[in-house]
């Protein structure tokens, strides 16, 4: 728990501060870094493209056929082959391709369906487990809703950028080539050169503008995520809003950004629309160039009515996708933008990793829990060192108690022990074994908590009790209730265990959620303790009860203790009283006492505060 006092570190070797830009990366590499998760379905890769090229070549064989059907129709009234040829052979042919296109179209759909969602899953997850494997640090300068927006755009980008390139872009390029080709070979090359030129000023055109634009969209995007953070930050704390009465002036500054995303979001239209605009000029242009030259050809007997027919077939079929070119590309770029920043966060180092090769805390195993911390030395900010050269041994099986003012690094003990920072100076050992030479997982494994400042999940008053120990049966959990004095309490609820207790256990008075904190520590049941001000939420009587809980669930444990209210830590083996970050007296109770030092005296002064405690 953050005291007054206290800043958060930032030692040499940490990664960027959360919410920095990143080094912008190109799109190929964001595209490089997708490739492997698509690479893993490899065959249906395959086969979807190959599917996605039957597609095609039924597409522009329609155009083709259409011709034919057309000049079949100039045969003379009364012929037989009108019966015959037509309906039977061409118009079962059109129908066949054009059922052919639907078809392979959706085969290469259903096919690639599991490869995308495949690959959005993994990519999700591994997320999902970065972030929970960064520092606290980094958890504690995060923007919770903008950074759950780029995971959640991250994740729809993998879905959008693989329909718009393998759906739209690269299936329009094979049409592209097909049709240069078709036209180049059988009637005059202009009709290629036209369709090129065309082409190539529509596509120019198009990057040019949407490359423009994106500034405005990207302005857009990362408004629309202020915009959330706001709102997400404002309901989180709600209590604190209504306290101060600020409802209005939360919304104030949520229309704020509202606002500003507005102004950003008419900016992005204006030029959407100019951009469309302007591709319409052109497909306009080149649409007469052709059909002029087309029909120049019928009137000169060069060309047939079906070959303008198929001209004009091919030119609609090409220019429909075309015609979303702008939109395809500035998503293709969006979604691209949204991908770098989910892999950026796939690329923040982990501030505390383990170190090669780390086997799993032998404490369980052996049965030595004792805790040692040997010459530590702790800085969150080179300029203002937290703990000076401190060194204590809590033996295996015992409880030591740190006593001592706001912010002298009683709780900077804590995160240490659990690494959630390696210290700059020193050593922690938990049975005889550097903590930084072992994995993280077995560490926090043997360790159980309970926090000053107890937040709970937004679910069942059991599921939060079993997060303790997940799998625990039902019975468990209501020893473990029981053990911690709260099982009473949960049974006169209407619906029991079975009681949510809301967004970050708001339904639950302080207390309460102390001692469901209390009951999933019970449950957990690890070889060390720590109890950072276990029972400051409780009023006397609850606490004295507590307290024998307490005591007994630490026996034969080795347990450290932070507290404030002395009353809770008389019976330690030890205690030592922290200030300044140094160790400044130690002993028992009765020792400290006796020495008439700093420990008397705040023993002294809480005694006048609260009597009927001591």
């Amino acid at each position: 728990m953050r005291r007054s006092g206290e800043v958060l570190p930032s030692p040499s070797h940490a990664s960027p501060v959360p919410g920095a830009p990143l080094a912008e990366r190109s799109d190929a590499a964001t595209l490089a870094r997708l490739f492997p998760y698509l690479w893993h379905y490899k065959w249906r890769v395959v086969f979807a493209l190959l599917f996605m090229i039957g597609a095609k070549v039924a597409n522009v064989g329609v155009p083709i056929l259409l011709k034919h059907l057309v000049d079949a129709m100039t045969i003379k009234p009364g012929d037989p082959r009108a019966l015959l040829v037509v309906p039977a052979a061409l118009l079962l042919a059109y129908g066949l391709l054009r059922f052919s296109t639907s078809l392979f179209t959706e085969l290469r759909e259903l096919v690639f369906a599991k490869a995308t969602e495949g690959a959005s899953r993994r990519i999700s997850l591994e997320v999902f487990r970065h972030l929970h494997a960064l520092s606290l640090r980094f958890h504690l300068e995060r923007q919770t809703g903008g950074m759950t927006r780029d995971i959640e755009r991250g994740t729809q980008a993998v879905h959008s950028l693989i329909s718009y390139s393998l759906y739209s872009i690269v299936p329009t390029l094979i049409e592209l080539v097909l049709v240069l080709s078709i036209l180049s070979v059988r009637f005059d090359p202009w009709f290629a050169v036209i369709t090129g030129v065309a082409l190539v000023f529509y596509i120019f055109f198009t990057v040019t503008v949407t490359e423009w634009r994106t500034h405005f969209r990207r302005t857009m995007n990362e408004l629309g995520s202020k915009a959330q953070t706001r709102a997400v930050d404002s309901l989180l704390n709600y209590e604190t809003v209504k306290y101060f009465n600020n409802e209005e002036f939360e919304a104030k500054r949520y229309d704020e950004n509202l606002e500003r995303y507005r102004r950003a979001a008419v900016k992005s239209q204006t030029t959407l629309s100019m951009l469309n605009t302007g591709q319409q000029l052109l497909i306009a242009v080149s649409l007469v160039a052709m059909l002029w030259r087309a029909t120049q050809g019928v009137v000169d007997g060069h060309m047939t009515l079906g070959d303008l027919v198929m001209v004009n077939a091919f030119m609609i079929q090409l220019y429909i996708p075309l015609n979303f070119l702008g939109v395809i590309y500035r998503e293709i770029k969006q979604n691209l933008t949204d991908l770098d920043k989910m892999f950026g966060l796939l690329e923040r180092e982990r501030e505390v990793a383990d170190a090669p090769g780390a086997q799993p805390l032998r404490a369980h195993d052996s049965g030595d829990a004792t805790v040692r911390f040997e010459d530590v030395s702790f800085a969150y900010e080179a300029a203002r060192p937290i703990l000076k050269h401190v060194s204590f041994e809590i033996p295996a099986g015992k409880t030591v108690a740190v006593v001592g003012p706001s912010g002298s690094g009683k709780s900077t003990l804590a995160r240490l022990l659990y690494r959630f920072y390696d210290v700059q100076q020193g050593t922690i050992r938990i049975g005889g074994e550097n903590i930084r030479e072992v994995t993280q997982s077995s560490v926090r494994q043997a360790i159980g908590i309970v926090p000053q400042d107890t937040v709970l999940f937004n679910d069942t008053v059991e599921y939060n009790i079993a997060y303790g120990r997940p799998g625990a049966t039902h019975d468990e959990v209501v020893a473990a209730a029981k053990a911690a004095r709260i099982h009473n309490f949960i049974m006169a609820t209407p619906k029991g265990y079975e009681t949510t207790v809301g967004e970050r256990g708001l339904k639950l008075s302080g207390g309460e959620k102390q001692r469901v904190a209390i009951a999933r520590t019970l449950l957990k049941n690890p070889p060390v303790l720590i109890f950072d001000e276990a029972t400051s939420a409780l009023d006397s009587a609850n606490e004295r009860a507590i307290q024998s809980e307490l005591k007994s669930a630490s026996r034969n444990k080795t347990t450290l203790v932070i507290a404030h209210r002395l009353s809770t830590v008389v019976d330690a083996h030890e205690i030592l009283v922290l200030e300044a970050g140094e160790i400044v007296e130690r002993g028992t109770h009765a020792q400290l006492l006796a020495r008439q030092g700093r420990y008397a005296q705040m023993w002294a002064l809480q005694k006048i505060e609260a009597p009927q405690i001591l």
